[in-house]
């Protein structure tokens, strides 16, 4: 793929890529008419660096991301986002098994817990922009059944804190405080703002 694509008028402006392979991201992205022209996913370390807190960690990968996608993609606007989930000042994993998974559930359940989103940009003159925004969500105390009827779903893999919020987990959740969009994956009033603010024209 080039890197400009063109508005309807004919004039060239600079691609948008996101430097993740997060399908829920291209879609949140798509919906706020900010479909990215390229998808690049980012292969870093998103090991917690030690005392590295949920916020700073989220921070640190956005930024980390979009530089690591910026290095071959110069003339475009490079988007990274990051989400960590933290109950406290833990750090919840991906959940790649139905263990890991019934971990994070239990320590989520009958409690509130936070959504850390970092999201970084990058224009093409080189200047980084960031974001931070947090969320809270407040799960119900889950039963035994609950919980293995979750886990039976499949649904949290992949997922940081073992649970996906626009899907089954949905009926767990008493409260949100916050940007709903960013416990998705973007939140998208930050990231439209960015993008907005550093003169980058949707070509829809």
């Amino acid at each position: 793929m080039s890197e400009a694509s063109t508005f309807s008028g004919g004039a060239p402006h600079p691609t948008l890529v996101l430097a993740s392979a997060s399908p829920r991201r291209v879609d949140l992205l798509t919906q706020i008419g900010f479909a990215p022209d390229l998808i690049a996913p980012a292969d870093i370390d998103e090991t917690p660096l030690k005392d590295e807190t949920p916020p700073h960690h989220a921070e640190r990968l956005a930024v980390a991301k979009a530089r690591k996608i910026a290095a071959d993609h110069p003339a475009s606007f490079i988007i990274g986002a990051d989400t960590v989930v933290a109950c406290g000042r833990r750090i919840l994993p991906k959940a790649e098994d139905a263990a890991t998974a019934r971990k994070c559930l239990s320590l989520l359940s009958g409690r509130r817990h936070r959504v850390f989103g970092g999201v970084a940009l990058i224009a093409p003159d080189g200047k980084i922009a960031l974001r931070r925004v947090q969320s809270a969500v407040v799960f119900k105390r889950l039963s035994e059944t609950e919980m293995e009827w979750y886990l039976a779903s499949g649904e949290w893999q992949g997922k940081a804190g073992g649970y996906a919020i626009q899907g089954l987990a949905a009926r767990f959740v008493r409260e949100i405080i916050g940007s709903y969009s960013n416990i998705v994956g973007l939140p998208l009033f930050e990231t439209a703002q960015l993008l907005i603010g550093r003169g980058f024209r949707s070509g829809s």
